[in-house]
């Protein structure tokens, strides 16, 4: 019985289908995947054209109109959402608590010889930061670090 109310209301089918979809992107899937919110457009534009009486109610044409307008609407707005996605996380400057540490180098380090320290009970590798405005710095020397990776002190003179 309930296969022939769907049979025999398919404008309504669809556009249940195209808001069960648009839900499930936006609240279940907090619109990461898109590929549902495409597809519930599309659902929604193949039950509007039955409802207008474009599409005959048929399963044929339902699915055709289907089809066709997820992928004509993935193609006409994958540029605007991946221009979204790519502005919407801003760039965050890595912060550490190791930042401002400054100790005495005791090697020679050039920005293509590092060379390595012990802090913390760890072997840290000491590089010079790209913007120290030096090549070199000498055994003996107080530095400071500017910048921290895993493992890694990027250091200036201090």
């Amino acid at each position: 019985m309930m296969l022939e109310y769907i049979h025999s209301h398919q404008a309504g089918f669809w556009l249940a289908l195209g808001f069960i979809l648009l839900a499930l992107e936006v609240l279940v899937f907090g619109f990461t995947t898109i590929v549902m919110f495409f597809a519930g457009l599309g659902a929604i534009t193949s039950g509007l054209l039955m409802k207008a009486g474009v599409l005959p109610p048929t399963w044929i044409a339902g699915i055709a109109c289907f089809g066709l307008s997820t992928g004509l609407y993935s193609v006409l707005l994958w540029k605007f959402f991946q221009r979204i996605q790519s502005n919407s996380v801003p760039q965050q400057k890595q912060s550490s608590d190791l930042i401002g540490l400054d100790f005495v180098i005791e090697q020679d380090i050039t920005t293509t010889q590092p060379g390595t320290t012990k802090y913390s009970g760890i072997s840290w590798r000491v590089e010079i930061d790209k913007d120290a405005g030096v090549d070199s710095l000498n055994s003996g020397q107080r530095v400071v670090v500017t910048s921290v990776d895993a493992g890694v002190f990027r250091v200036k003179a201090a």
